[in-house]
């Protein structure tokens, strides 16, 4: 009942004038999702659609020959062909789903920041009762840390292959690139746990600095553009101040938590 009320309510916001038409693969063992995004799209516009299913894969070969394409949906308005998902989002003046060859972004180093700033807040209110702490900031780095170590985690050899780009150590000994991310992801939970830091302080001053001087070099020194490995191998984050960054938080955290393990600092 909720389904068909959904339906009526965005078939009722629909304009008469403005008619599409879209061709999907709607198959028993395939349901293309970006054919539901292209409806969903449309109908979010205003538009009344004609869907047409593609249900056999002779059909859409043979839909794809005679329109001179090479992948479907595609969507048609007014009788003229507006192309995929993504030329359909540009149409309508959207970005793309989908960055295009060569092209960058920070999304997803913005996504772990955020995500380990909020954790660090949570952990804090969860902890103190408050946010204002300077342990919430010790989170945010060390939880920053971890989570960029999983990315790179998640396949090391594309990682390390990368990193061969622009970190100096790596290149003159391969299996730095294959060690770094365990060597991150260990400083990080460690630094989570305030536990240890006779390990976690000397590992993430070493990998930041290494990693700040190559980040330094490549981009402001040799004034390269390279993609960033930070968040793995198959990145398309720009090397520049993100990388930088990661890597002065490293040595920043591992500043803090030796002189805090040296006793000069009490909280």
């Amino acid at each position: 009942m909720g389904k068909l009320s959904g339906e009526r309510f965005m078939s009722g916001r629909s304009d008469p004038s403005k008619k599409a038409t879209v061709y999907r693969m709607v198959m028993p063992d395939h349901l293309c999702p970006y054919g539901l995004k292209t409806v969903d799209l449309l109908k979010r516009e205003g538009f009344e659609v004609e869907d047409h299913h593609l249900t056999t894969r002779e059909e859409t070969d043979a839909f794809k020959e005679k329109h001179g394409v090479e992948t479907t949906p595609q969507t048609f308005i007014d009788g003229r062909r507006i192309g995929g998902y993504d030329d359909l989002r540009e149409h309508f003046g959207k970005s793309r789903s989908q960055p295009k060859e060569g092209e960058t972004s920070y999304q997803p180093v913005i996504a772990i920041f955020g995500v380990a700033f909020l954790l660090g807040l949570a952990i804090s209110w969860y902890v103190f009762d408050t946010i204002f702490t300077v342990q919430a900031i010790e989170w945010f780095v060390s939880l920053s840390m971890a989570l960029l170590a999983i990315q790179k985690l998640q396949d090391v050899r594309s990682f390390s292959t990368m990193f061969l780009n622009y970190d100096l150590l790596a290149r003159r000994w391969v299996p730095y690139g294959f060690v770094y991310p365990f060597g991150e992801a260990l400083a990080g939970v460690l630094m989570v746990a305030h536990a240890l830091p006779i390990v976690s302080v000397p590992v993430s001053l070493f990998i930041g600095t290494v990693g700040a001087v190559s980040v330094f070099k490549a981009v402001y020194i040799d004034k390269r553009e390279l993609k960033c490995a930070c968040v793995g191998g198959n990145s398309n984050v720009p090397l520049g101040f993100v990388s930088l960054t990661e890597n002065l938080f490293m040595i920043s955290m591992g500043l803090w938590m030796g002189v805090k393990a040296l006793g000069w600092v009490v909280l």
